[in-house]
């Protein structure tokens, strides 16, 4: 029988996509690519430009008081399920089951609030993040967890931040076939793409370039703010190449890593890690922290280092400059790339759906 799936669209950006956006976007694609019939819930329209082309609903924003009122929407709506990919979505008198998403534990682990926040707000997200118990309120009001990588589920059990079931959704890439090959022409570029919290650790990168011959650039992609931008530039070496985006376009993005020598991270906590499988899929060699969730996304497609180590770095970079190992090394990665798709993800949630109705 049928089941009526409601989707909460509405953490979904009008300009560019953030983690939760794309994520979103791409769950629904799935959905799409599976035959599954959905409705996604949107607070205007400017987001459907965004999004798969799938039957929507126009509700109120997710922080309006309104919210309180949306479970009787959708309960008249006769909704069997609705589920979000993030984890606030209002649930008082809800006849449905419910799923919300907590991606990762980064903010428990490393509570410092992102810099270009104002000071109360990151006086209130410090003290959110630090005080486990509000999170624990919100996500024991749903009937089920979702998170995107086992490693993420083991932590939230660890930190006890629910009581409810947790499956793995994961992310993936939203590459097109066309997208996934090389560009004949090879550079000596290494792609860091990420934000510049401390956690994401890009000063090991950035110290590594010393050890390397010259001809190699780094580049970092992300949106960076002038005081961040200014701390890392005192760490650049005199002949060290390093070169600051400030945002790249999708566009942009896929032509460099067509052309890089690699892409790498040296991060200290992830949830995932997508920049990784979108190197594997196109062709590109990954270079990463040696940790537990890099190693579940990657697999042995990967080159791994000391976080902490920036001569490491140097060293397993250099280890491409073998042919037959560089060939070796992506074709392992772009196997280990193809575990990951939108629409598996959306048919793993889908079975979740199909549990939940039954109970």
């Amino acid at each position: 029988m049928p089941m009526n799936i409601y989707f909460d669209a509405r953490w979904t950006r009008t300009d560019y996509h953030d983690g939760i956006s794309r994520y979103g976007a791409g769950v629904i694609g799935g959905f799409k690519e599976a035959g599954i019939p959905i409705t996604i819930l949107v607070k205007n329209k400017a987001q459907l430009k965004m999004l798969p082309d799938v039957p929507y609903l126009l509700v109120n924003d997710p922080l309006s008081p309104k919210e309180l009122f949306l479970p009787r929407k959708l309960n008249k709506l006769g909704a069997d399920v609705v589920y979000s990919p993030f984890q606030i979505m209002g649930t008082l008198g809800r006849k449905y089951k419910l799923i919300l998403t907590l991606h990762d534990t980064i903010y428990y682990l490393h509570p410092q609030a992102p810099t270009n926040l104002s000071l109360l707000p990151r006086i209130v997200w410090r003290i959110f993040h630090m005080a486990h118990w509000p999170q624990r309120a919100v996500l024991n009001g749903a009937d089920h967890i979702s998170t995107v990588s086992n490693y993420s589920k083991k932590n939230i059990q660890d930190l006890h931040l629910t009581d409810r079931e947790i499956c793995v959704v994961y992310n993936a890439p939203s590459l097109k076939e066309s997208d996934a090959h090389r560009s004949e022409k090879t550079t000596k570029n290494i792609l860091y793409m990420g934000s510049f919290m401390p956690y994401k650790n890009v000063e090991v990168l950035i110290r590594g370039m010393a050890y390397l011959p010259d001809g190699f650039t780094l580049h970092l992609l992300s949106k960076i703010d002038k005081s961040r931008q200014a701390e890392l530039e005192k760490l650049i070496k005199a002949g060290v190449k390093v070169v600051f985006h400030n945002g790249v376009t999708d566009a942009e993005y896929l032509e460099l890593m067509q052309s890089a020598y690699c892409l790498a991270s040296g991060s200290k906590e992830e949830g995932f890690g997508l920049p990784i499988i979108e190197a594997q899929m196109i062709g590109t060699p990954v270079v990463c922290s040696d940790m537990t969730i890099f190693h579940e996304v990657a697999d042995d497609g990967a080159l791994f280092f000391n976080n902490d180590d920036p001569e490491e770095f140097a060293k397993q970079v250099l280890k491409l400059d073998d042919k037959q190992f560089h060939q070796n090394l992506v074709k392992k990665g772009h196997e280990s790339a193809k575990r990951f798709s939108w629409q598996k993800s959306a048919e793993k949630l889908y079975s979740v759906f199909q549990e939940l109705v039954k109970s």
